[in-house]
């Protein structure tokens, strides 16, 4: 009871393993642990319960040495990134989540083993807005791939689904009699925004107006693809109950190209890094700090541009404060011009 240490084991990106690797991870832990284990901890990792201090040193060895991998993150450090499969096995990923979590997790390793934070950190990778891994409610920076043009139309295949040719949802709902489908009533009035409708047999939409829930392209898959000019958005904040109360992420970055070797947004997490270190109180998350300093502030930090689609409602944000150096004029004004313009 007094050595019960617990191993995290970093999880490959995508969660890929093979036979060889479960057997030799299973070896070792007999060897040097107690054999209990856990597939996965609730936010990654391999997690290995219970083994002696003087086994510690010889596991991390055999890790890194042996078998190419390394300890997931623990304590005020950043945490092991997670990602979905991406582009590996999901025809929707705008993102190949796999790569960017497995160089992030390279790229900011000394921040996995050297604890530097003022509390945990963590990266997930959502390859699309289905959100296979939920980075928006449980990442402190949560990255979701989408698209900024238009979503493609197959019209003949909108023709077959009207027609019953290919069953919707992938043919997710087979086995029961659901009836004919009906395009208006399944797709066009589920739309959120209500950017779709049908001219005729032809299938309409203003992606102005699409706010990427997914829900029609997830039921009709062949017949509509998410855009080309693809990348993701960054949301900033999300926790589960510490000390402010849980959290979802909060818009910072609408949309960022997201291709090797992601400098750009290397850069912005190095700005938020420096910054959350300096200012952050013991045990406050991220998001924490950002509520407390205000979003404006954050945006200040990372140099990006306030944006409207950052505001999830009038009034609920932080109010932005504008420096004299971005007023016109400043804030020295003479009375007589006011009135020049404002007649008593």
């Amino acid at each position: 009871v007094a050595h019960f240490h617990t191993v995290r084991v970093n999880q490959p990106s995508g969660l890929y393993y093979n036979t060889t690797f479960l057997k030799e991870l299973c070896d070792l832990w007999e060897l040097r642990g107690s054999g209990l284990t856990n597939m996965h901890g609730s936010t990654g990792d391999i997690v290995w319960l219970g083994t002696t201090t003087p086994q510690l040193e010889e596991i991390f060895y055999e890790l890194t040495h042996k078998m190419d991998t390394d300890l997931g993150g623990s304590g005020s450090n950043l945490r092991t990134p997670a990602c979905c499969l991406g582009k590996s096995r999901c025809e929707f990923a705008c993102i190949d989540a796999q790569d960017i979590c497995h160089d992030f997790t390279n790229e900011f390793q000394d921040f996995l083993h050297r604890p530097a934070f003022p509390y945990k950190f963590k990266f997930k990778f959502d390859g699309c807005p289905n959100g296979c891994v939920a980075s928006i409610a449980r990442s402190d920076l949560s990255f979701i791939g989408l698209w900024k043009d238009n979503i493609r139309i197959n019209q003949e295949a909108v023709k077959a689904y009207i027609g019953g040719e290919i069953p919707p949802n992938g043919g997710a709902h087979a086995g029961r009699d659901w009836g004919k489908f009906d395009i208006q009533k399944e797709i066009i009035a589920l739309c959120p925004t209500q950017c779709m409708w049908m001219e005729g047999d032809t299938l309409k939409i203003n992606d102005k107006e699409c706010n990427h829930c997914m829900h029609c392209i997830n039921a009709m898959p062949r017949a509509l693809r998410i855009g080309e000019d693809t990348g993701c958005a960054m949301l900033l904040g999300a926790k589960a109950p510490i000390l402010d109360g849980a959290q979802m992420g909060t818009l910072v970055v609408p949309f960022i190209k997201c291709e090797a070797p992601y400098t750009e947004i290397k850069d912005l997490i190095e700005k938020l890094f420096e910054f959350w270190m300096e200012e952050g109180k013991n045990r406050e998350r991220v998001g924490e700090t950002m509520k407390r300093v205000g979003l404006y502030k954050i945006l200040q930090v990372l140099e990006v541009e306030v944006d409207a689609r950052v505001v999830q409602e009038p009034r609920t944000n932080p109010y932005i404060f504008w420096k004299e150096e971005e007023v016109t004029g400043g804030w020295d004004r003479k009375i007589e011009d006011y009135r020049s313009r404002h007649k008593m």
